[in-house]
């Protein structure tokens, strides 16, 4: 729930649209019609920069407005040949992908890389300034700067002098942060008056920052107005009595972190540092964000280099395989943004003094850029965008485009009203019956024409090594076997389920990663398998001719076998002793809302029952606050649970893998895996870490401590009537939307 969620009239003359033709017949498309393409939104907190948006719904209209340096594919993989184009086969068809730049990539043998970025040289922004290498190096040094607190993350990266660079100031407010609000003492870096008046309005800020959160519920329609904080706190995993104690135990939770990874990770429909800017005032918010210098520190970024008008190199001091992602930024203009006479990249100016993005942030609101479309205001709920007539790719042949906010259960009925074009709801087997009901049978018809995709994430069910092992021996044979005979009957059930719950709006996943990523394994891939498919032996448990109740048999069967390698005791086909260390029973926490409401619960229940013939007890714990269910598997006290991966373009499995990840809530210690996992960090080469991480999903199926469920889809409804559907760019993705050919769209 803390996430959040994903433009109309035909009006205008037919003169307009010539005079339409006139102006955009430069960018390459020769006609564009003076219609308009509504798209329904959820709420936006206006923060339409390409520096400092944060949620999907602004991002959504800074990639309407802004050209990246880089772009990625269907799957996620980056683009490194932009300017001619790349070819890459995606589900049966070669797509040409083109973008801005071309990337080298360079592995040194002193251990760094360079990455060498060359753009077109043609491009320009929709004001029609040209855009040269010196836009690129100023939007990096905003990203860069040590004042920055956008959700962007260059400064992260191992490039070459970054750590001198940012070394040696810090932004005003974290230093008063990190001095805390119990007594002012005299310093260089702030006044005793700017202590009191952050501290004084900090309270007042978080109580509004918590209403913030409440009114995202309402207009979600999650609560109603009349609904107290006791109320509607546990929607957002607290328990709170007023909003004091509510944001009282959000303070116990991140102390005194405003960043994104503390307080903003609550946000609801304003983030923290708008809070505070409203308590304190834009004047002093503004000094209180500014940097001061606490040390010394470099006076430029080494590793990024200015090779020519249209090219640039960047350097790192080791191979850091998610670098390259980093370099996706927009492109921003220096002089809209910034400040062409601050900007000399030979004395080390760029654009805007060091600690101070002031000037930056003060067109948060108002973006401009080389994108398709350009921004021209957001009044009453609603983004209006104006086709770009410099769009390097070729004006949009739809001129207005517009981005309408609405609450979820609106979105397919207003596609059929007329108030929306294309819409994203949420989708379930409800939204699917309202979606036939309006086109008289079938997601796709005269009303609304229906367009999958992946949701980028899987769910999953998790058996923590330690609590499911024989004798606390997490590693051994016995344990894994253990761990196996589980996950085979679950496994086996995984079809019936998944189709119960969701139909044909998801699918079953056999390796422990989303289907929307590069590195995902494929049915046609040399050894491919299915989780949990072949017996203690090694040998398949199933057969093509099998029926499912002997599927379930056979799964039931190999269970048995899985059981008595661990130890158990079995006699007449049943489980009568389990060895020292062990268990005849198990819990799995399931966040079912105490009625059984998740797509793995049928399969549990079912999975429960048949293991329960063999004297195996599952016991379903069913948890009705979310809260509950994440501290019972991050505290580690889970035996085992259900829950769902976030993805992310790339497939990196440290952080949930590696011994030392910070959410290997599966206790997973195996020094194989970590090894593989840190190769695949170090290298670029995508085939090659492509099957590093094959090799490693194949341990972490052998621990048997995941085992992949459903993989399951999202939507976008669009106007059959309104829209001219085959314009639409074809197989869609989570990174591949309609929004990526955009320009291409026209209405009927």
């Amino acid at each position: 729930m803390k996430t959040a969620k994903k433009v109309i009239a035909l009006v205008l003359a037919a003169l307009m649209c010539i005079t339409l033709f006139a102006a955009c017949g430069k960018g390459g498309n020769s006609t564009a019609e003076d219609k308009t393409l509504v798209v329904s939104s959820n709420h936006f907190e206006s923060k339409f920069s390409p520096f400092f948006a944060a949620s999907a719904e602004d991002m959504n209209i800074v990639s309407m407005t802004s050209a990246n340096v880089l772009d990625l594919d269907r799957v996620g993989a980056p683009v490194l040949k932009g300017i001619e184009g790349e070819t890459r086969p995606y589900n049966g068809t070669d797509y040409t992908y083109k973008g801005t730049s071309d990337i080298e990539i360079t592995e040194n043998k002193d251990g760094t890389v360079t990455y060498d970025i060359t753009m077109r040289d043609d491009l320009k922004f929709s004001d029609g300034e040209p855009i040269t290498i010196d836009d690129v190096i100023f939007s990096m040094y905003v990203l860069c700067d040590p004042t920055y607190d956008g959700s962007a993350t260059l400064y992260s990266q191992p490039i070459k002098g970054m750590e001198e660079y940012r070394s040696g100031m810090e932004s005003r407010v974290n230093l008063i942060l990190k001095a805390g609000p119990d007594k002012y003492e005299a310093n260089e870096f702030y006044t005793e008056e700017q202590y009191n008046a952050f501290w004084a309005a900090f309270d007042k800020a978080g109580e509004a920052f918590v209403e913030g959160i409440h009114q995202y519920l309402l207009d979600a329609g999650y609560n109603t107005a009349e609904d107290d904080v006791a109320t509607w706190s546990p929607n957002w995993g607290y328990e709170a009595k007023d909003v004091a104690d509510f944001w009282a135990q959000v303070k116990e939770k991140y102390g005194y972190d405003i960043s994104d990874d503390g307080i903003n990770c609550e946000k609801g429909n304003i983030s923290i540092g708008d809070a505070l800017a409203a308590e304190l005032g834009d004047e002093a918010w503004a000094e209180m964000q500014a940097g001061v210098q606490t040390g010394k520190s470099a006076a430029n970024i080494a590793g990024i280099e200015k090779t020519g008008d249209y090219s640039m190199r960047v350097t790192s001091t080791e191979v850091a395989a998610n670098l390259i992602y980093q370099l996706g930024i927009q492109i921003a203009p220096l002089h809209y943004y910034g400040d062409k006479a601050q900007y000399d990249y030979e004395k080390n100016q760029f654009g805007f003094p060091k600690g101070d993005l002031s000037a930056v942030r003060a067109k948060t609101t108002k973006p401009l850029g080389a994108g398709p479309y350009t921004f021209k205001e957001f009044a009453n709920g609603i983004v209006y965008l104006e086709a770009n007539e410099n769009y390097y790719k070729g004006c949009p042949k739809t001129k207005n485009l517009q981005f309408k906010e609405s609450n979820d259960d609106d979105k397919v009925p207003g596609i059929e009203a007329g108030t929306f074009d294309i819409s994203d709801p949420s989708y379930s087997k409800d939204v699917v019956a309202q979606i036939e009901k309006y086109n008289n049978g079938g997601i796709t018809g005269d009303v609304i024409t229906t367009k999958l995709y992946d949701f980028l994430g899987y769910g999953y069910i998790a058996l923590n090594s330690k609590n499911v092992s024989v004798g606390g021996e997490i590693a051994s044979d016995a344990s894994k076997n253990l761990r196996k005979a589980i996950a085979t009957v679950i496994a086996a059930y995984r079809d019936e389920a998944i189709d119960s719950y969701y139909g044909e709006t998801a699918s079953v996943i056999n390796y422990p990663i989303s289907s929307t990523s590069w590195a995902a394994p494929q049915v046609t891939d040399d050894g491919y398998t299915v989780a949990y498919s072949v017996d203690v032996n090694g040998n398949p448990i199933y057969t093509a001719q099998m029926t499912a109740e002997q599927r379930y048999e056979a799964a039931l069967q190999a269970a048995l076998a899985f059981f008595e390698a661990a130890g158990y005791t079995v006699k007449d086909g049943k489980l009568t002793a389990a060895p020292e260390g062990a268990s005849l029973k198990y819990t799995v926490n399931i966040g079912a809302g105490g009625n059984g409401d998740h797509p793995s619960f049928l399969l549990l229940k079912t999975a429960s029952d048949a293991l329960k013939t063999i004297g195996f007890e599952l016991i379903i714990n069913d948890i009705a606050q979310a809260n509950d269910l994440y501290s019972s598997y991050q505290s580690g006290q889970a035996e085992m649970w259900c829950a769902a991966w976030g993805a992310t373009s790339d497939p990196d499995m440290y952080q949930i893998y590696h011994s030392k990840g910070s959410t290997n809530y599966y206790g997973i210690y195996d020094d194989e895996l970590d090894q593989l996992i840190l190769d695949a960090r170090k290298s670029s080469d995508q085939s090659y870490r492509k099957g590093l991480y094959k090799a490693a999903m194949e341990i972490v199926m052998d621990w048997a401590v995941e085992i992949p469920i459903y993989q399951r889809s999202e939507v976008y409804t669009v106007s059959t009537q309104r829209v001219k559907v085959d314009t639409l760019t074809p197989d869609m993705t989570p990174y591949w939307s309609w929004m990526m050919e955009v320009e291409n769209i026209e209405m009927v």
